[in-house]
């Protein structure tokens, strides 16, 4: 051996593995699809004004003004302290946040006593300010962590505060107070899968066995069943005082997802389903307001036949298929028809009819390419926590969109819910601010360059295989 080449031994041992190579940060990438985004957000304000007044809306330049500044300030604060966070996850969040202030101002084209954009705008600009609140002041997520019966307490109290509040539209989800009303178990989701990610974080290895195979399952042993037991009753709980379908099936979506992806076993996701099941079919059937929900998924045009004229959900449908597959164009749509819930719950059949299927498709695709981007920062993370973390954070819009729109378009019964920075709702919108963020801490601490020691456990040396088994020891 050489004298150089032993020097090189010396410097780093065999079994260390090389340095990381440095990532680029992409700010300017960043930056580029945020102009973009603002842009596209400005030309759909545009469109809708000359399809209706035939003229540009009177507010175009304080609307892309406004919107560009949240931008640009959100995008300084992720350069000055998350350089090297995911490059398209703020973008894909300022363009939704922009088509939904689009699609609110356009139907408040057919409310003239009632505009909600400037409200929206205005919940958008607390929602924005909270995301650089919290990429400015949340240095390392496994802060959290510390935190997590303090967040479950938090989310247990969110979630009861509605039922001390009347009902509206037949649910209690709502807390309203000198004319200011939220929905607290918008931001009891966030808290709840903080609990759940530092729930299971610590305690994977015990969910982690084997009870009986069943049908070619193998179902966890009774005696870890009771975390989910109690998540379950905890979601039916909210389901039957609050009528709240949609938080509760949500609630209990994350927690079974993360089970899973914790332990890797799939016996969770067939305890998680039969329970869900079982406990909607019982509410659905004994709980008034959700059946006459489950009626109207299963007759939609029920009225229609009985001389009532057609409902939500059916006017829904309509609006569905007059879109087509390339829409009858911003503004030149009818989806007015559907009533008081076109701005919230409905606000999708509004982007059905008007960009047709093809913007159909480019919606989904910007929500998958956000929840895409949530697992990529999971995957590169090293902590438990981090990664259950983000997981958690991504399914949250996943599950949601997958439940507001199939409950519009007739595949599952309507919960309510809120689609994520499209539909009316401050609550909402600042909550997935809060989450955006959350995720951008995430992918930045994931793709931060780190001594080799401190790679994460996928970019390590693979360690050599196992020894064989001895014969006749189970798993």
């Amino acid at each position: 051996m050489t004298a150089s080449a032993g020097a090189a031994a010396t410097a780093r041992p065999a079994d260390t593995p090389p340095p990381l190579p440095l990532l680029p940060r992409r700010r300017g990438v960043e930056l580029a699809l945020l102009v973009g985004a603002v842009l596209i957000s400005v030309c759909g304000y545009a469109v809708v004004g000359l399809a209706t007044h035939h003229a540009l809306p009177g507010g175009a330049v304080r609307y892309g003004a406004g919107l560009g500044g949240l931008a640009l300030l959100a995008h300084l604060a992720v350069r000055l302290r998350a350089p090297y966070a995911d490059p398209l996850l703020l973008p894909t969040a300022v363009l939704l946040n922009g088509l939904g202030l689009v699609l609110i101002f356009r139907l408040d084209l057919e409310t003239p006593g009632d505009h909600a954009a400037p409200t929206q705008l205005m919940w958008s600009t607390v929602g924005v300010t909270l995301f650089i609140a919290v990429v400015l002041l949340l240095g390392d997520h496994r802060v959290l962590q510390r935190y997590a019966y303090v967040c479950a307490a938090l989310a247990l109290l969110l979630m009861a505060a509605p039922i001390l509040f009347p009902a509206v539209n037949g649910a209690k989800i709502w807390v309203r107070v000198a004319g200011f009303s939220i929905q607290p178990g918008e931001f009891a989701k966030v808290l709840i899968t903080v609990f759940f990610a530092a729930y299971l974080a610590a305690n994977h290895t015990a969910l982690a066995h084997v009870g009986r195979r069943v049908m070619g399952l193998q179902l966890p042993a009774g005696r870890v069943l009771g975390p989910i037991v109690a998540i379950w009753l905890i979601s039916v709980a909210v389901l039957v005082l609050e009528r709240d379908l949609g938080t509760s099936l949500l609630f209990f979506g994350v927690f079974v997802v993360l089970l899973y992806v914790a332990t890797g076993r799939t016996g969770w996701i067939a305890v998680g389903l039969l329970l869900a099941v079982v406990g909607a079919a019982a509410v659905g059937t004994l709980e008034p307001h959700v059946h006459g929900r489950v009626e109207d998924w299963q007759h939609p045009f029920a009225g229609i036949a009985a001389g009532r004229g057609p409902g939500q959900l059916a006017q829904s449908l309509f609006a569905f298929a007059a879109g087509g597959m390339l829409g009858t164009g911003l503004g030149q749509g009818h989806s007015a028809l559907i009533g008081f819930a076109m701005k919230s719950d409905f606000i999708l059949a509004t982007f059905g009819e008007e960009l047709g299927l093809a913007g159909l498709t480019a919606l989904f695709l910007l929500y998958a390419l956000l929840v895409a981007r949530g697992y990529r920062a999971a995957l590169g993370l090293d902590d438990p926590f981090g990664s259950l973390l983000g997981v958690g954070l991504a399914v949250l819009p996943a599950l949601q969109v997958f439940v507001i729109a199939g409950g519009v378009t007739g595949l599952i019964p309507l919960t309510g819910m809120a689609m994520p920075f499209l539909a009316q709702g401050g609550s909402s919108v600042v909550t997935n601010w809060i989450i955006i963020a959350l995720l951008v801490r995430l992918s930045d601490r994931a793709r931060t360059p780190r001594p080799a020691t401190a790679a994460p456990a996928h970019r390590r040396r693979p360690a050599p295989p196992p020894a064989a088994p001895v014969q006749g020891a189970g798993r």
